[in-house]
């Protein structure tokens, strides 16, 4: 059995989308955790109706993963959030990998939406793919996923590449599969995509103390995959200019939350 862990907060928007696919996989023996923090929208009716388990925790991303892994009655977990919708031989595809000797499989993302801004993101994913320094696995034997320690709840950023780092470091084998993940950003705004960066460099300097090596390389405004794709954002100046834009924009966003809390840390040790 693979369990799929979703976690929500008022996420109706997408979710229907996000179980129908999963109810669409071709792998047939699947069963589905959501992890709600309490929504008051249609979250809970649209779980009811694709039969899935639901459970209430009051907490980050991390924490509610990590709850619904608990739950888990598969041998494999994958963790899904709930504007992502898997292409349906996402699953059987993984299976496979770790029948064949990986502990941990990544699934490759793209992004979908409307708007400029919106292909400017789907661009910026786009570079990434087969990237291991960016790409993170989401698929795991859920004992490898508990003997690692699964997501660390203190992470509100980075909490996928920790979790990689931390099975790639214990000696297990990560993988990857061609089906692809598809993540609804709706139609993205510039405003909206800085926030969440600003909310998420709170926890930042705890991600980046844990990972020194890899965040050098991962908090960083050029990003290796950029200078290596090159030539695809050549062929796309008008979103590749919007996708510099908008890195320098969260870039700058994140810095500065996270330049605000080591001084107020320094200041709290004086």
């Amino acid at each position: 059995m693979v369990s799929v862990v979703v976690p929500t907060f008022n996420s109706e928007r997408f979710l229907e989308e996000c179980l129908r696919s999963v109810r669409a996989q071709t792998y047939p023996n699947i069963e589905v955790v959501i992890v709600d923090n309490y929504s008051t929208d249609r979250t809970r009716e649209i779980t009811q109706k694709y039969g899935a388990r639901v459970v209430f925790c009051k907490g980050i991303r991390s924490k509610d993963r990590n709850v619904g892994a608990g739950l888990a009655k598969g041998e494999f977990i994958l963790s899904v959030d709930s504007d992502m919708e898997l292409t349906p031989s996402v699953v059987s595809e993984c299976v496979a990998r770790a029948e064949s000797g990986f502990e941990a499989v990544i699934i490759p993302e793209v992004s979908v939406g409307e708007g400029f801004w919106t292909r400017c993101k789907a661009l910026e994913k786009n570079c990434y793919v087969g990237d291991d320094l960016i790409e993170a696995a989401r698929f795991f034997k859920k004992v490898v996923f508990e003997s690692v320690g699964g997501y660390d709840p203190q992470l509100e950023a980075g909490e996928d590449w920790d979790l990689n780092q931390r099975v790639r470091r214990s000696g297990f084998r990560i993988g990857r599969i061609n089906a692809c993940i598809r993540h609804h950003e709706g139609r993205l705004r510039l405003r909206e995509t800085v926030l969440k960066k600003q909310y998420y460099g709170r926890t930042l300097k705890c991600y980046r103390m844990k990972n020194l090596r890899e965040a050098k390389q991962q908090l960083t405004l050029i990003r290796p995959a950029f200078i290596k794709n090159r030539r695809k954002l050549a062929k796309d100046p008008i979103h590749a200019l919007g996708m510099f834009v908008m890195k320098v924009c969260e870039f700058t966003a994140a810095r500065l939350v996270f330049s605000n809390y080591e001084n107020q840390t320094g200041r709290r040790k004086e």
